[in-house]
């Protein structure tokens, strides 16, 4: 399969969305790293927070963990067709207020976006049968609300391209709970999803934002070379 790798210079082409929730004064430019579970989001977050000009925004696993008591997440994958449209419904919720968190840096990161959510993750829910029709259509109908109404747009997208073999063994290596009954073929899908949104342009959906793709196969001191590679313009998007 033919890799993806767009300039870096996307980034500092386009100008920053002004509809992003900011301080006074304060113009942010939003990054959305996407990926497959196991494809390295939260390795790429942790080394960019070292920067005072970039903010780190964390997918919200410990809300979905836990709210009020109840794992949702594991609800989830202990029973996806029971419990798809309640966790999807908490997902939006908690994305979007991701989206909506102000910051005090010029480039904000976001762990996976609200559009993620709904063109991969939903969307695998509907085509594997574990959505209703009544059940989309609502997700739908407050996704559609979000995206027209509030200021959750993004300036640019990185996906972390991994196969799914490499994040299936990664996930067996860091043994979270939830995760330990996740089938290869559960990511395959995923990883399908994916391909199609944001590198074959094939799903149907639109695309937010200019996409740079990394090999996220690579071990840990590659992948951080190729972070390094393109920090300066993401910091400065000169």
């Amino acid at each position: 399969m033919e890799e993806v790798h767009p300039s870096f210079t996307q980034l500092s082409d386009k100008e920053p969305q002004t509809n992003q929730v900011e301080k006074p004064g304060h113009q942010t430019f939003t990054v959305a790293v996407e990926g497959n579970i196991g494809s390295g989001k939260t390795t790429m977050l942790n080394y960019f927070a070292k920067f005072p000009e970039i903010e780190v925004v964390c997918e919200p696993v410990d809300r979905w963990r836990d709210c009020k008591g109840h794992n949702i997440l594991g609800l989830l994958y202990e029973d996806s067709a029971r419990w798809g449209l309640l966790f999807q419904s908490y997902v939006q919720l908690t994305m979007m207020k991701n989206h909506l968190q102000p910051v005090s840096a010029p480039v904000k990161l976001l762990e996976r976006s609200i559009y993620s959510g709904r063109y991969c993750f939903v969307e695998n829910l509907q085509r594997s049968g574990k959505l209703r029709a009544a059940e989309l259509l609502l997700l739908d109908e407050w996704f559609d609300w979000i995206v027209s109404s509030q200021p959750v747009a993004v300036d640019h997208i990185v996906y972390l391209r991994s196969s799914p073999e490499v994040v299936h063994e990664r996930i067996r290596l860091r043994s979270r709970s939830e995760e330990a009954v996740i089938p290869l073929s559960y990511l395959q899908e995923l990883h399908e999803r994916h391909e199609d949104w944001l590198v074959n342009k094939s799903s149907g959906f639109p695309v937010p934002a200019p996409v740079l793709v990394l090999d996220a196969n690579q071990d840990l001191q590659s992948i951080h070379k190729a972070y390094s590679q393109f920090t300066d313009r993401l910091i400065h998007r000169s």
